[in-house]
């Protein structure tokens, strides 16, 4: 006979809690997934530099159009509040100081995968979906491929495409805007 273990599912608020009495730290490397925390991979040099080149090309495209966030939270529902690599978010004069952003605020998510490819593919992306984000990026640096997601259904995205090195990607909140696959993946 096996014994069903029970588990316990945290609340956003309870994890802000938990960060307010010092069982979490800023230092902690952790999101809140579906209730639980989850640790995140420690990141390399790879993940790094393109996090910041994604930062660099979005901030000289976009000015004003977009915040141009990196590793912050998103608060996508009671029990889930992820920290992806970037963020572009509708703009707002106190830049979300009042709360964090909300599903209706992002206009892109992005993240950026080495080691953590099926865990972003088959956690994340599903959780961003179930909560109306309208594109997601998805940076696969062994691969060398940027997999764009869009059309959220229930759990899943209706319209996903992959692109290679030498193509280039839009932006559906700003379609007039290219970008290079090589840009956003460095050089080999």
């Amino acid at each position: 006979m096996s014994t069903k273990l029970l588990t316990r599912r945290f609340t956003v608020a309870q994890y802000h809690q938990m960060n307010a009495a010092g069982i979490l730290t800023e230092d902690d490397r952790v999101e809140l997934i579906n209730g639980e925390i989850i640790e995140m991979s420690p990141i390399g040099r790879r993940h790094a530099s393109c996090v910041r080149r994604l930062i660099s090309t979005f901030s000289q495209l976009l000015l004003s159009l977009a915040i141009v966030d990196s590793q912050n939270p998103i608060n996508l529902n009671n029990f889930s509040e992820p920290q992806p690599d970037i963020a572009l978010l509708k703009p707002r004069e106190d830049f979300y100081e009042s709360a964090h952003p909300q599903p209706s605020d992002v206009l892109l998510l992005i993240e950026v995968a080495d080691s953590s490819f099926e865990y972003d593919r088959d956690i994340k992306i599903p959780l961003y979906a179930a909560n109306a984000i309208v594109e997601v990026w998805l940076v696969d640096i062994i691969e060398q491929k940027i997999i764009v997601y869009r059309q959220p259904t229930e759990n899943t995205y209706s319209k996903i495409k992959t692109f290679q090195r030498g193509e280039i990607l839009d932006i559906l909140a700003f379609p007039e805007i290219k970008i290079t696959v090589d840009s956003i993946l460095g050089t080999k």
